[in-house]
C-alpha cells in the first residue's frame, strides 16, 4: 500500500499534477502517515536530483539580457541581499535557531526562494530537516505574497514600475513574483521579471563564498561544481540563443526534477524530526519577510512620499 502511494505521488510530481509546494506537502503527508518505504533511495536521489535541477534552470537565463535589465534597482538589490543575510543571522542567534536552518531561510529570503535554498543546501550538504522546514516556510510566504502584494500595491496606488521592483525584491520565488506582477499590470510584469532574473544570479557568488567559508571554518568541503555548471548553462543560453527550443525542454525537465526532489525531501521527514525543529524557523522567516518587504517598500516609495 505505502509503496503504491509513494510511487503514485512521485509520478504525479513528475507529470506536473503537483506544484512544488504541493509536492513537498505530499511528501510530508506520506512520511507522517504511511512512512517512507524507500527512505535510503529517496535520500540519496534527492541530493543528486537537486543539483541537476539547479543546473537545468541555468538554461533559462540569458546573461546579457539579465545584466541589461538588472541595472534597474541594482543598488537596492545588493543592499537588500546582504542586509537580509545579516538580519537573518541576527534573528537566528536571538531565536537560537540551528545555524544551518537559519542560513537556508535567510538565503531563500535574500535571493530567490526555493532555488537559493536548493543551491545553498547542496553546498552545505544540509540536513533533510533543515531543507524541508526552510522550503516549507518559503512556500507558505510565497502563497501569501501572491495575494497580498497586488492588494497592497493598489491600496497605496503604486506605479507599475515601482510595484514590479518591489515584487522582484520582496517576494521569494520567481513564480510568485511573476504571478503577483502579472495581476498588477504588463509594465510591472516586465520590470519584475527582469530584476528577479538578475537577482537570481546572486546564487553563484553567495554559494561559492559559503563553500570557501565552510572549508576554512570546518575543514574540507565538497566544492559546489554544480553551481559552475549552472553558470555554464546560462552562458550557453546567452551565446547560442538559436538553441532556445531545446533549452525550453531542459528547463521543463529541471522544474519537474525540482518538484520531484521536494517530494523526496518531504518524504524523508518524521514526526520526531519536525518536533525537534519547532516553530522558531517559521517565525524567523516571517520576521525576515516583513523586514525586507517594508524596508524595500519605503525605499521605493520615499521619493513619492516626500
Amino acid at each position: 500500500m505505502k509503496k503504491t502511494v509513494f510511487i503514485l505521488c512521485g509520478l504525479l510530481a513528475i507529470a506536473g499534477f503537483l506544484t512544488p509546494p504541493l509536492a513537498l506537502a505530499a511528501g510530508l503527508a506520506v512520511a507522517l502517515t504511511l512512512g517512507n518505504p524507500y527512505e535510503n533511495f529517496s535520500s540519496k536521489a534527492s541530493k543528486k536530483l537537486l543539483q541537476w535541477s539547479v543546473v537545468g534552470l541555468g538554461f533559462g537565463m540569458n546573461l546579457a539580457a539579465v545584466w541589461a535589465a538588472g541595472k534597474t534597482g541594482f543598488s537596492l538589490t545588493v543592499c537588500t541581499i546582504f542586509g537580509t543575510l545579516l538580519a537573518g543571522w541576527l534573528i537566528g542567534k536571538v531565536l537560537r535557531i540551528d545555524p544551518e536552518t537559519s542560513l537556508l531561510i535567510s538565503s531563500g529570503t535574500a535571493i530567490c526562494g526555493g532555488s537559493a535554498i536548493a543551491a545553498v543546501g547542496g553546498v552545505l550538504n544540509a540536513d533533510k530537516r533543515a531543507m524541508s522546514v526552510s522550503l516549507g516556510t518559503v512556500f507558505v510566504l510565497n502563497a501569501a505574497a501572491l495575494f497580498l502584494f497586488p492588494m497592497i500595491g493598489k491600496l497605496l496606488q503604486m506605479e507599475q514600475q515601482d510595484f514590479g521592483l518591489w515584487a522582484a525584491i520582496a517576494i521569494h520565488d520567481t513564480s510568485s513574483v511573476v504571478g503577483a506582477a502579472a495581476k498588477y499590470g504588463d509594465q510591472a510584469l516586465e520590470v519584475a521579471t527582469s530584476v528577479k532574473m538578475a537577482r537570481a544570479l546572486w546564487i553563484f557568488p553567495i554559494t561559492i563564498g559559503l563553500a570557501f567559508y565552510k572549508r576554512k571554518s570546518t575543514g574540507p568541503v565538497n566544492f559546489p561544481w554544480f553551481i559552475l555548471w549552472f553558470l555554464a548553462a546560462a552562458a550557453v543560453c546567452t551565446l547560442f540563443p538559436q538553441g532556445e527550443p531545446f533549452y525550453g525542454w531542459i528547463k521543463f525537465a529541471a522544474r519537474r526534477g525540482l518538484t520531484l526532489t521536494l517530494f523526496f525531501i518531504g518524504a524523508n521527514l518524521s514526526r520526531e524530526a519536525i518536533k525537534s525543529v519547532g516553530i522558531r524557523p517559521l517565525i524567523q522567516g516571517v520576521l525576515l519577510w516583513i523586514l525586507i518587504s517594508t524596508t524595500t517598500l519605503l525605499a521605493i516609495e520615499w521619493p513619492h512620499i516626500r
